[in-house]
């Protein structure tokens, strides 16, 4: 199967994937050679009547709920032109710190919108990918040949529009989503030019069972693993060992940066969770032999090798770790079934009636009730058709629907406010729309 990029962005209305909402979808297919394949997307979606925007994330952005009211689709509608436009057969997702933001975004919405939250990131050939922790392992490894930025305080930086600016990438509107996806691409090519190797290796683990060659906890060796969690002195990247298995079929690893006899207080992030099917920057501990690797990185094999000899040495403390991770975690139940993806997976009757909501035309949704096994169902149907089709719901639906609207944006009101008053002055057109669009939504007659 051909396979090819799609590099996407969005801009959300908040940082909350299971409370806020897309409000711009932009993003370029390429070539596997990152050459630009057809014209652009950008896409706005309107902001459903149920939710009020961030406004810390409105200043940024400045896209006001009006604009994507007057200028953007329905959420249903833009589920549909992804899947069957975008999300192709074939097609690699990626961007930058998409895999931990903006795909869980994509998934709450689908999944509200009664789209399978999943299929799109694996099915028929298609995969996703992040350049985030390819530019940390880029940077902590083989750095050469791009500039790389630094904060104020003189600790580095992974910021892509710091990245591009000191490389001579033209990244002029930085937070606005077609822009990052273009920035994302030319930071793409540019470690792809100076580092390929690298940057085809790490291509290739996007696939859970190439890093699974790597994170082996039947043959466990050490390897090199740059992550967000780790510390920016050492360019986030480390040396690690595979510790235990963790939940949901991941992986615990141990940083060999520490001694396990010295270590008095918290064990994280000196254990963190790895997740296998997260495009995970890993590689084997030969890619330090070359270029410095073992200084750049602040560390050296007979560090390394003390510490693991230490660590083996106590084969209760991965079982303490593995105890730790198996246990039954209580979260509490989802409030509203919107939040409730993660809550179980449907059963094969209630796929099908999935399919039939979202397949079905708007009159039609009036007087369709499913008999779904899932009790999640009737409650996002009932919401559903109030975003998308308001027109559908009868009399009594209608009341629940205005009911639930209500309870849900008067808890959300005081953060909203607060927020907004702290904020008012840094753009006062933004907070002004911001302010009459909060009275918009409770001038309504509940």
């Amino acid at each position: 199967m051909e396979q090819n990029f799609f590099f996407y962005d969005l801009e959300t209305s908040g940082l909350n994937s299971r409370e806020d909402r897309i409000m711009q979808f932009a993003g370029q297919r390429t070539t596997m050679e990152l050459e630009p394949i057809d014209e652009p997307v950008n896409i706005l979606v309107k902001m459903t009547d149920d939710a009020l925007p961030s406004p810390s994330a409105i200043m940024v952005t400045k896209i006001t709920p009006q604009i994507t009211l007057r200028d953007g689709i329905k959420e249903a509608e833009f589920c549909k032109y992804v899947t069957e436009e975008i999300f192709t057969p074939g097609t690699i997702a990626v961007g930058y710190n998409t895999v931990r933001f903006d795909d869980e975004f994509m998934r709450a919405t689908f999944w509200r919108n009664f789209y399978e939250p999943y299929e799109w990131e694996w099915k028929d050939g298609r995969s996703r990918w992040d350049i985030l922790d390819v530019v940390r392992m880029t940077r902590a490894l083989r750095p050469e040949g791009i500039k790389w930025p630094f904060k104020e305080d003189g600790k580095p930086t992974n910021r892509l529009e710091l990245i591009t600016k000191l490389n001579g990438v033209s990244h002029e509107h930085a937070h606005d989503a077609l822009s990052d996806v273009f920035a994302t691409i030319a930071v793409a090519k540019l470690i792809r030019k100076k580092q390929p190797k690298l940057f085809e290796f790490l291509l290739k683990m996007r696939n859970k069972n190439e890093v699974k060659k790597i994170v082996n906890l039947e043959d466990k060796k050490p390897f090199v693993y740059a992550s967000g969690r780790y510390a920016s002195e050492f360019n986030k990247t480390t040396v690690v060992f595979p510790l235990t298995s963790g939940r949901n079929g991941n992986v615990l690893v141990y940083n060999l940066r520490y001694n396990l006899e010295e270590i008095s207080k918290s064990y994280y992030p000196i254990v963190k969770e790895l997740g296998l099917n997260k495009c995970p920057a890993v590689a084997p501990l030969t890619v330090l032999d070359e270029g410095n690797g073992w200084e750049k990185i602040g560390l050296s094999r007979e560090v390394v090798e003390q510490n693991l000899e230490i660590l083996l040495k106590h084969p209760e403390f991965a079982e303490k770790m593995r105890s730790q991770a198996e246990e039954e975690v209580e979260f509490p139940k989802a409030s509203e079934p919107e939040g409730a993806l993660y809550e179980g997976f449907l059963n094969d009757a209630d796929r099908v009636k999935v399919a039939e909501v979202r397949n079905a035309e708007p009159e039609k949704l009036a007087d369709f009730h499913p008999d779904f096994h899932d009790e999640r169902l009737p409650g996002l149907l009932l919401h559903y058709k109030g975003r998308n089709y308001p027109e559908t719901l009868s009399k009594e639906e209608g009341k629940q629907w205005k009911n639930y609207k209500k309870a849900r944006l008067e808890k959300m009101a005081p953060k909203f406010l607060a927020e907004l008053e702290q904020l008012y002055e840094k753009d006062d057109y933004v907070g002004e729309e911001l302010k009459l669009y909060f009275e918009s939504l409770f001038d309504t007659d509940y």
